[in-house]
């Protein structure tokens, strides 16, 4: 029953996302827990756990005894915290390459596999979850649990736009291959070269940032 609830839970936060992101849903717009229930047959419960995952994620905003908002992001908002995600993430690879053991390596390995049976299955919303495995057992190797707990809260403000580019045709693979350039740089134990392969994999550059663009929403 528990997962049935955390399923739902998970369709309304995407759909949403999707809303949000395609413009359907505007800066401002105020998301109605009555009207969203009706609107997806739940009770009120799992939209309230929805809106609040989509809070964490300011996507949007909301305050005690008022209804929620679409928040305002701009293409300049996302372009610094994508920098600053680029940076924090490289730091966290740097770190695993001078600190990781053999069963985080191990586990690290394990993380990329579940990436490549997605990727196989040509499930970007898998290959997405597996994905964040993957990189949160890098933010873990790291050893520095401060920086952990802030790449973690970054990640969550960036996950909508994160998820929705692995749609693009050929991102999966692309990925995939970024992914073993950074295992391989860690194993070898070259900060330099660790840190290097995760910057270039999460900066937003080049076609990723044109599909950056593309989800925003017009006007």
């Amino acid at each position: 029953m528990g997962s049935l609830k955390s399923n739902r839970v998970m369709e309304i936060v995407h759909a949403l996302e999707q809303d949000i992101l395609s413009g359907a849903l505007k800066p401002g717009d105020r998301l109605d827990e009555r009207g969203l229930s009706e609107r997806f047959n739940v009770s009120r419960t799992p939209v309230r756990e929805a809106l609040g995952q989509l809070s964490a994620t300011g996507l949007i905003s909301s305050a005690p005894r008022r209804a929620a908002v679409v928040a305002s992001v701009t293409f300049s908002d996302l372009v610094e915290m994508f920098e600053v995600m680029a940076e924090m993430e490289s730091l966290c690879a740097r770190l695993c390459a001078r600190r990781m053991a053999r069963p985080e390596l191990v586990a690290l390995d394990g993380a990329l596999d579940g990436c490549r049976t997605a990727m196989a299955d040509q499930d970007p919303d898998l290959y997405y979850l597996r994905n964040v495995d993957f990189h949160e057992a890098i933010y873990k190797g790291s050893r520095n649990k401060y920086l952990e707990r802030h790449t973690l809260q970054l990640r969550y403000r960036l996950a909508p736009y994160r998820r929705l580019q692995l749609h693009r045709q050929g991102r999966m693979t692309a990925s995939d291959a970024e992914h073993q350039a950074i295992i391989d740089a860690i194993r070898a134990g070259d900060e330099d070269a660790a840190g290097a392969e995760m910057r270039r994999h999460v900066t937003v550059q080049g076609a990723n940032l044109n599909d950056l663009i593309a989800l925003l929403p017009r006007g």
